[in-house]
């Protein structure tokens, strides 16, 4: 035996417990079978109609929330089918409701961990009748299977590299799993990394780190684990796009959920309207405007807002518009002209206005003076240098602006640097987070 111990005793097991802790209820494997009602079922089935009926209590009963595991289990394979399930988990698909004929949509997650069940089991084997995989720990949320663990020993030294393997082979022989499963997590005791599924490149698979060091695996297991946060992070950072047209899917890394949030903060702050985010080129900050965008749209506290993404690339405004509704964007606008813009503007449009800075030339001052107006603006330190950002500024006197860039520019002297646009607001480092270089790298 190893002086590190097996890979069960080591981390299979810990995790288990650790998991446990925090409010995850184990279920041995065999009992988890007998719920999915075999081998070549993934939903935990009892759990599933008891809770989707208790959250959608006003229209849900037995035999349809049944029919509910049908549906959801006849969803395509593929990544195309992953998007499927999580606009389920979204609460974006719809089911009828027979009082009061219409479609309505159905819930399968509560934001608030205090409404949902919490389910962990190990050994968790699954079959399509050609190949059989098993999954060394699966998590659950509602009796949905949302996340599995692959646990390497600490002493293999290739034992990453051996895990995304297998997770790459899990996505070709049984991909019927893979189109549930949301997230997956490969560990061994000394680092936990994490990646959407459908996504098996080393590119995408993030270390979760804490914010205080030299902590140890368990404080790494519960924090990555608790039940807010990985709830939070399946309906909120998880993000499907189209590149080349091939759907891709991507999940936030903790710099940029830290970005939203702190955005977030800022638009509700009635005193400060500006904020720069200074995230190092390669970092993400499309995907972040993006999240940003959503979340500004979806929080009742900005009241049915405007929110402007400034982009400067033909290219990307085109492919952030198709890629928007799928992911729950409703009203989305993208500027075809000056005029256009302008007459948006004028009309008072609420949603998602995609626009490049070119086409604020010339507008008029105070064209919408509404406070609940914010303006995200993409690579920041060429965007609104110049007359453009004055028309840009002037045009709408009290939005908030929030400006994303790799590489800001400090011209204080002349007083139209990047950190004066949008950092005055935070003194003295004129930054409302920072992902540096040195960050980036490690």
């Amino acid at each position: 035996m190893n002086a590190f111990g097996s890979e069960r005793e080591t981390v299979q097991e810990p995790i288990l417990k650790y998991a446990y802790e925090i409010g995850w209820e184990y279920i041995k494997p065999e009992d988890a079978q007998r719920e999915r009602k075999g081998e070549d079922k993934l939903i935990l089935r009892d759990v599933f109609v008891n809770q989707i009926q208790k959250l959608n209590s006003h229209f849900i009963d037995h035999n349809q929330a049944l029919d509910l595991i049908k549906r959801i289990e006849k969803v395509p394979e593929g990544i195309r089918g992953n998007l499927e399930i999580w606009q389920y988990l979204k609460g974006l698909k719809t089911l009828y409701d027979d009082v009061e004929k219409r479609e309505r949509n159905v819930k399968l997650i509560d934001e608030d961990p205090k409404n949902n069940l919490y389910h962990v089991t190990d050994e968790f084997t699954f079959t399509n009748g050609k190949y059989t995989n098993r999954y060394d720990i699966v998590f659950f949320i509602n009796g949905i299977p949302l996340i599995f663990v692959e646990t390497k020993a600490p002493y293999k030294e290739e034992g990453i590299e051996e895990a995304l393997k297998q997770v790459e082979r899990y996505h070709r022989e049984t991909p019927e799993a893979m189109t549930l499963f949301q997230l997956y997590v490969v560990t061994n005791l000394i680092n936990l990394y994490y990646s959407p599924t459908w996504s098996f490149s080393t590119k995408s698979l993030f270390n979760w780190k804490l914010e205080e060091p030299n902590k140890n695996f368990e404080s790494l297991i519960k924090d990555f684990f608790d039940k807010k946060r990985i709830t939070k992070l399946i309906l909120d950072y998880i993000l499907f796009a189209e590149k080349d047209d091939k759907l891709q899917k991507v999940i936030l890394r903790p710099h940029q959920m830290r970005a939203v949030q702190k955005v977030l903060e800022r638009a509700k702050d009635r005193k400060k309207k500006r904020g720069l985010i200074w995230h190092t080129q390669g970092s993400g900050k499309t995907y972040t405007m993006i999240m940003t965008a959503k979340k500004l749209l979806e929080d009742p506290t900005f009241e049915n807002p405007t929110v402007i993404m400034i982009v400067d690339r033909s290219e990307l405004e085109s492919q952030l518009f198709m890629n928007l509704k799928s992911v729950g964007f409703e009203h989305i606008y993208v500027a075809q002209s000056i005029e256009h813009l302008k007459g948006l503007l004028q009309q008072d449009t609420r949603g998602l206005i995609i626009s490049m800075i070119h086409k604020f030339r010339e507008i008029p001052q105070n064209l919408n003076t509404r406070k609940n107006i914010f303006v995200l603006v993409d690579e920041a330190h060429r965007s609104t240098s110049g007359i453009l950002g004055n028309y840009l500024m002037g045009a709408l006197p009290n939005a908030t602006y929030i400006g994303f860039t790799g590489t800001p520019i400090d011209k204080t002297q002349r007083g139209a640097g990047t950190f004066v646009t949008f950092g005055k607001d935070d003194p003295p480092h004129g930054y409302l987070d920072k992902y540096g270089i040195a960050e980036s790298i490690e």
